[in-house]
């Protein structure tokens, strides 16, 4: 069997640390005048375009907006501009903030140009800098991932989260956080020595199974619910921790493998009465940084914020997963059917 540490995905993910240092340092500039910039436009609003891992970072910006700066945050569907070609309105002086790796999606390209000509102000948070969505944006956050390789996207998540927790950590002002994003380079450090390989041996032979999160970690479980089916051949699918009772409880049998991904925050409140029902289903938990009674306990390091912790949480995801998907028999950098830059319109 091949050693997991031998991958491509092992290898970038564990990059992880390094991206975020060399980002924080080099986006203060560049962070300190778009917080500016934003600060004197005053938003009602913030629109993010996505597809696919950075579509599930532009969720954890969402709630990180919405809940720090209570500014409405609307993911728009790059198929309005690319399929229906219907005209964007009410965008005016409005950040349209686009997410991708690449920078070369036809529907995001097309959005980018439709929100420019509605009068927004266009931002892109790209990995390739000298891509064509980089040139159609009036600001580019550089993600600083470098080169990936593997079809499995992990550095490059992580950038975008790091990228939209230091935007936020300093729109706010808020001390705390802004600590914490400085300190992101040890937290992935730390988080990427823990050990999940309870979690890994729980799940190895899973076929379905639920990621659940809340607020600031249901685009984690979104990311990982994607992992598990690209890497891995799972069947996974993502709920939010408060819509899994509404009807996806009716799928939990006996054995049936659920990882949690709790927040740091009152999005937590509840969780304990809901594991409650999959346990007496007899189903299998996986939480990640808490212990509850009857469930596996995945480690996170000490001191993690609400913030921070999704971060701290993927990282540390990545090698789990990774570990599944070589003992499963797949190779997590070439997935079958898939390619590494994915252009749709």
């Amino acid at each position: 069997m091949r050693d997991p540490v031998q991958t491509l995905m092992y290898a970038e993910a564990a990059q992880a640390s390094e991206v975020a240092a060399v980002q924080y340092v080099s986006n203060a500039p560049l962070i300190a005048d778009l917080v500016g910039r934003l600060r004197a436009l005053d938003p009602q609003i913030v629109f993010t375009c996505a597809r696919g891992s950075s579509d599930h970072a532009a969720t954890f910006a969402k709630y990180l907006i919405e809940t720090r700066l209570r500014i409405p945050v609307v993911s728009q569907a790059p198929s309005i501009s690319s399929i229906y070609g219907a005209p964007l309105l009410h965008m005016k002086n409005q950040p349209f903030i686009l997410i991708s790796q690449s920078g070369k999606s036809p529907d995001l390209l097309l959005s980018a140009a439709a929100a420019r000509k509605a009068g927004a102000l266009v931002i892109a948070f790209v990995n390739d800098v000298s891509s064509p969505l980089a040139e159609l944006a009036e600001i580019v956050v550089p993600l600083h991932a470098g080169p990936e390789k593997s079809v499995a996207a992990t550095k490059s998540y992580i950038a975008s989260l790091c990228a939209f927790a230091h935007l936020v950590a300093d729109w706010t002002r808020h001390a705390e956080t802004r600590e914490a994003v400085r300190l992101l380079p040890d937290t992935l450090k730390a988080a990427w020595a823990q050990d999940w390989s309870a979690g890994a041996d729980m799940l190895n032979e899973a076929q379905s199974m639920f990621v659940l999160g809340r607020g600031l970690t249901l685009g984690v479980a979104q990311e990982a619910a994607l992992k598990f089916k690209e890497t891995s051949g799972i069947h996974a699918e993502a709920f939010s921790i408060a819509e899994v009772v509404h009807g996806p409880m009716a799928l939990v049998k006996s054995r049936f493998p659920l990882l949690i991904f709790p927040p740091r925050d009152q999005g937590s409140v509840g969780l304990e009465a809901i594991v409650e029902q999959f346990l007496v289903r007899n189903a299998r938990i996986a939480v990640a940084g808490t212990q509850l009674s009857g469930c596996v306990s995945l480690p996170l390091p000490e001191g993690l914020d609400s913030v921070t912790a999704p971060i701290g949480m993927v990282q540390a995801f990545y090698a789990m997963v990774n570990a599944i998907s070589v003992g499963r028999g797949y190779d997590p950098d070439h997935p079958p059917m898939l390619q590494k830059v994915t252009e749709t319109r």
